[in-house]
């Protein structure tokens, strides 16, 4: 079998070295990985990264570690020891970039902390990922995603009024953070290409998710208007909502002055398509309770399939909701190359999501498949200097470990 040839990768040469487990820090590092930069995962002795054991299990790994994990390598280093904290050292006197999302003041505790590591390499970037960030009154609290959500303001609009807020079916806030964490190592490389110094991209998790909530601060600010939940609809746009149909719910985004007007031709509704009451989302807004009805009662009437190939006619922005089973059978995915079938260092083969963005020149690719539990340690210690000697030193201290392919570290 010929292994397809890669094209040049964006971040071909990068060195990232990954501190961070379970999501936030971890996304970010594959999201670098992803567009060709070197990514050393170290993991603690024993289980390795929570994630590994995370939902649904094949040949004891979690199916999500070969998404979370592509493109690493896994190192396993004792952090807690000072032999495993002096390797650290070395690999990042060597990098340009690492990624740690522990709780702060951790890593200050094993001197491994912003001052510690730039001293000895001026260029280095440093990625914290936290709860509530570096500084400020929470610093030391611990936070996770949901909490993040919550924190941001997210959580209090993802509910239907007067019914309990449900958080969202993935860890939405985790993500977030890693993707402003990766916007933010991207413009400290560009910082570092004209000084040549390094700096810390310190996200939190909040701040990440409240980046994300468009108008809820000026319009609280400006008019005192706290925004409340809204169901399936996007409160203050009209009409956006998921209708029944006679097997399910569409989706409809009839929100521009002309696709309203040509929706409500659709279903046979110029009366309000032609009411000047209407002709603008500020007029719609105030009567959107007549409106919704309105396309709900066209709905009904139809299967999802028959509405939106009407909308589609029509020119109206529509859609279905999707379940995973939805998706694995697209074309629009397999086209894009959104699905892409992998074999695992192990021996099954699994389909796993492909790659955001598409570059044209540079685009990203899946080159190596996710690493059994510490099977790089000793690879990649060599690369860095470390003699056999040496890593037999480190074995016997029990601050590194090397595993297999496929296997855990002992």
């Amino acid at each position: 079998m010929t292994t397809p040839t890669i094209p040049p990768q964006a971040l071909a040469g990068l060195k990232v070295i990954e501190l961070g487990q379970l999501i936030a820090g971890p996304f970010a590092g594959k999201t670098l990985g992803d567009f060709g930069a070197e990514v050393i995962k170290i993991e603690p002795p024993g289980e390795g990264d929570p994630l590994r054991k995370w939902r649904v299990l094949r040949n004891g790994t979690s199916v999500w570690w070969q998404v979370q994990s592509r493109n690493k390598s896994s190192v396993v280093l004792d952090l807690r020891k000072k032999e495993g904290q002096d390797i650290v050292r070395r690999l990042a006197a060597e990098a340009d970039v690492v990624i740690e999302n522990f709780r702060p003041g951790t890593l200050e505790g094993w001197g491994l902390g912003w001052e510690a590591l730039s001293a000895a390499n001026p260029r280095l970037i440093m990625l914290r990922v936290s709860g509530y960030g570096q500084d400020g009154p929470m610093k030391d609290m611990p936070g996770f995603g949901v909490v993040g959500e919550a924190m941001g303001g997210l959580r209090h609009l993802t509910a239907t009024p007067g019914q309990v807020p449900v958080r969202v079916g993935v860890s939405i806030g985790d993500t977030i953070a890693a993707l402003h964490g990766v916007i933010g190592v991207l413009l400290a490389l560009h910082h570092r290409h004209r000084t040549g110094r390094g700096q810390v991209v310190d996200v939190a998790l909040y701040e990440a998710v409240f980046n994300c909530m468009e108008s809820l601060l000026p319009e609280y600010s400006a008019e005192g208007l706290v925004r409340g939940p809204g169901g399936s609809a996007l409160p203050g746009i009209a009409p956006s909502n998921a209708y029944p149909c006679s097997d399910g719910y569409v989706l409809v985004a009839g929100n521009g002055d002309s696709i309203f007007k040509r929706l409500m031709t659709l279903i046979g509704r110029d009366d309000l398509g032609n009411d000047p009451g209407l002709a603008n989302n500020a007029g719609r807004v105030v009567r959107v309770d007549e409106i919704d009805g309105a396309i709900g009662e066209w709905t009904r009437k139809h299967t999802v399939q028959g509405c939106l190939d009407a909308m589609t006619q029509a020119r109206v922005p529509g859609g279905r909701i999707y379940t995973v089973k939805d998706i694995a059978e697209d074309p629009q995915y397999r086209a894009r190359g959104m699905i892409q079938s992998i074999t695992t260092r192990d021996g099954f083969a699994v389909e796993v999501p492909g790659i955001v963005p598409k570059l044209s020149a540079t685009p990203g690719a899946i080159r190596h498949t996710a690493p059994g539990l510490g099977e790089d340690t000793r690879a990649v210690l060599a690369r860095h200097g470390v003699s056999e000697a040496e890593f037999a030193a480190l074995v016997a201290a029990k601050a590194a470990f090397a595993g297999q392919a496929g296997e855990g570290a002992p």
